[in-house]
């Protein structure tokens, strides 16, 4: 028996077991009593043993006082992770995502650390909106064992304060474990030592990243601090070197040949990982055949090969300003694997015949040979749709009909999705301009323009038909679903509007995307637009991959999944190979069961990686962010609060800067916080502050440690 199988036997011995244990009949047993009960023979008793033991570890099951096993859930307690606060309390995150997490106040944290998995017991469960609480009483697994943080020295010993303030507290370094670090080090500290009753953890130091001073420290404190990959392994390496960076003639058999089909990328100007190709042509009666040719990422990264394991385990590429921390090698991702103009690839293409009111009512899946046109910009493409200058006309006259078209189906593509319902923020993002040295010149807020939207509309449709037509196989599939939000937060949605002069229909348990699509419709230039975005978009669940097909809420999509991004999310290169095989009849009956059970494992990574990826991008803007306004101290500026809580309110300024107005900042009176109603009220001026209202604030403070900035509010 090899490895493999092996592994999957012990799996599904453990899945067995933990399915008697946690059935509504099970009484708790003994070891003995069980492997009675179960038929285990007296020889595989250490294999019980050791399986039950793996249970244990990871919380599923618990054994007594007495020595029997049982669900924790029997004794009102669970198992999860624990995720910390910077002011000690925390929360106990579910394995379970789609139950509410349970708030663990400080007081019965009890030595757990961010991340650690624990067992807790419930001792308040969620009743009237009111979130459940627990205490913590057992660590079974501690989680990060090495963290990112600024070391300070004093006479006998120094200590680091952890980058995420999650880890609340210091860790004390001995004078004879600091490796030469002094105060002010980016330093990358194991601990030795976890916490006990008053006593804090304890490490030692075994790397310095720099100065925090140091140009590029502060971003590549924060790839530490995620543990994202910097280098590929040798192997990885040594599987380029034998892959051609030019397709070669025995890759053409068998693809349909469209190299003479007229097609461009879009991208930003600086990207050079690029994936998606567009053709149109437009039909006499008004229909268009549109093209959407996706780089064949799988023809290279051969399953169960040393590049596909890394891409796995990386899951998606990261971008953190200044740099990628790509999912696949440079000399794939911006070489042979980029639909570079001008040069022969392969490639995965989707036809679709969609007729004047958007309606796909054909298309096509095909294995491709493709070339590049044109490597356009989407500040070239939007110029060319609105005022060209003679340049650009010079330039891409011949292109200008063939834009036109793309501009106008994009323009019914997304008519007909607005019409079902799906929900489009308009939110301003951040556009953060670094110099070479990676110093914060700008912050803008960065404007969508007709070009990006076009190719949103073309990946959207794509993704939807590709979704479509595998749900219908009934092959095993990675979908990207958004499930319906969660009642309570929409009800809360409804009263924080509610003082705006909105409302919410459907508020119980169905909500028609439409609702909420109505109201981004509503505040759309109005001053609180921004405020109330943010809010619906905290009251809607976290899309995931999945592996069974349950919609896209925000879309209004029956179907949807990744398809369009394989060179930089892994889920897209899993649907590839799935395509690849069902197009060419490889789908076996000894596959199909392989993939329905590596696949939901595999979705679950992905979509665990990705949330890493959007928490180190949020957390390199925010440092930059801090940076910009570290030089600002004493400047007066006019924001919009955003956000109310029992410390303080916080103020969004227009180049999408957010700080905190600290309620002890609060001096011309003593200020109530009115929680149900999302305001601050005066006791004695009866002033009161709440969300959407414009303020002048004068920044005090902008900590790069703690990567906060604070205002006070300028009468």
């Amino acid at each position: 028996m090899d490895l493999d199988q092996e592994k999957q036997e012990q799996k599904q011995r453990k899945e067995k077991i933990l399915s008697f244990i946690r059935n509504k009949d099970y009484q708790p047993l003994k070891i003995k009593e069980l492997m009675m009960i179960l038929a285990v023979p007296a020889e595989d008793r250490k294999i019980l043993e050791d399986i039950l033991k793996e249970l244990m570890e990871d919380g599923s099951i618990i054994q007594t006082k007495r020595g029997k096993y049982v669900a924790p859930e029997r004794l009102n307690m669970v198992a999860g992770i624990f995720q910390g606060h910077a002011k000690g309390f925390g929360f106990l995150i579910l394995d379970d995502p789609t139950l509410d997490d349970i708030f663990i106040p400080s007081e019965l944290v009890n030595g757990a650390l961010h991340q650690d998995r624990v067992l807790c017991r419930v001792n308040r469960p969620n009743y009237g909106g009111r979130r459940a609480e627990g205490e913590v009483l057992q660590i079974l697994k501690r989680g990060k064992k090495e963290l990112i943080g600024t070391y300070e020295e004093s006479k006998n010993f120094g200590f680091v304060t952890a980058d995420d303030q999650r880890f609340s507290q210091d860790i004390y370094i001995p004078k004879k474990s600091a490796a030469g670090a002094v105060t002010g080090h980016k330093v990358l500290v194991q601990i030795t030592d976890w916490p006990k009753e008053r006593r804090n953890p304890e490490g030692k130091i075994i790397e310095i990243l720099g100065h925090r001073n140091d140009p590029g420290v502060d971003i590549l404190s924060i790839i530490y601090q995620f543990e994202l990959p910097i280098e590929f392994p040798q192997e990885v390496y040594d599987q380029i070197s034998n892959i051609p960076m030019e397709v070669q003639d025995q890759e053409r058999k068998g693809r349909k040949d469209l190299r003479s089909l007229r097609m461009v990328t879009i991208d930003g100007a600086d990207a050079k990982d690029l994936d998606d190709a567009i053709s149109i042509e437009k039909s006499e009666d008004g229909g268009y055949r549109l093209g959407v040719h996706i780089s064949d990422v799988s023809h290279y990264v051969k399953e169960h090969s040393p590049l596909d394991k890394e891409a796995q385990k990386r899951g998606t590429s990261v971008y953190l300003l200044d740099r990628v921390i790509p999912m696949l090698p440079y000399q794939l991702s911006n070489g042979i694997c980029s639909l570079n103009a001008g040069e022969d690839r392969l490639a995965l293409t989707c036809f679709m015949e969609i007729n004047n009111k958007g309606k796909v009512v054909d298309h096509q899946i095909v294995e491709s040979v493709i070339r590049v046109e044109e490597r356009m910009t989407y500040t070239d493409v939007q110029a060319l749709l609105e005022k060209p200058d003679e340049m650009l006309i010079q330039k891409y006259n011949h292109l200008i009909p063939f834009f036109k078209d793309m501009e106008e189906l994009a323009s019914i593509l997304r008519k007909r999705r607005s019409k079902r319902g799906a929900i489009d923020f308009n939110f301003e993002e951040s556009k953060i301009i670094l110099d070479e040295k990676g110093k914060i010149l700008e912050i803008r807020a960065a404007e969508r323009n007709t070009a990006t939207r076009i190719i949103e509309e073309f990946m959207l449709i794509c993704n939807e038909t590709i979704a479509e037509h595998y749900f219908w196989q009934d092959t095993p599939f990675v979908y990207r679903v958004h499930e319906e939000p969660d009642p309570e937060k929409i009800q809360k949605l409804s009263d924080y509007i509610y003082h705006f002069g909105y409302r919410i229909k459907g508020t119980g348990n169905i909500l028609h995307p439409k609702e909420l699509q109505k109201l981004i419709g509503d505040i759309e230039g109005s001053p609180e637009e921004q405020v109330v975005s943010r809010l619906i978009l905290r009251s809607l669940k976290q899309a995931r991959y999945y592996t069974q097909n349950e919609g896209h809420f925000g879309l209004a999509a029956k179907y949807y999944c990744h398809f369009t991004a394989p060179i930089r999310r892994y889920p897209d290169l899993l649907i590839h190979r799935i395509i690849k095989e069902q197009l060419k009849g490889k789908l076996s009956k000894d596959r199909f069961k392989y993939l329905q059970k590596a696949l939901p494992d595999l979705a679950k990574h992905a979509s665990m990686m990705e949330r890493v990826a959007e928490e180190a991008e949020r957390e390199v803007e925010k440092l930059k962010k801090v940076e910009y306004m570290s030089d600002k101290i004493g400047e007066i500026y006019e924001g919009m609060i955003t956000g109310i809580t029992s410390w303080g309110l916080y103020v969004e300024l227009p180049n999408t800067v957010e700080g905190l107005v600290h309620v002890t900042s609060l001096d011309d009176d003593y200020y109530i916080h009115d929680e149900r109603n999302h305001l601050f009220l005066g006791e004695h001026t009866k002033k009161i502050y709440r969300l959407g209202d414009q303020v002048k604030v004068e920044v005090i403070r902008a900590d790069l440690i703690q990567r906060t900035i604070d205002f006070h509010i300028v009468h």
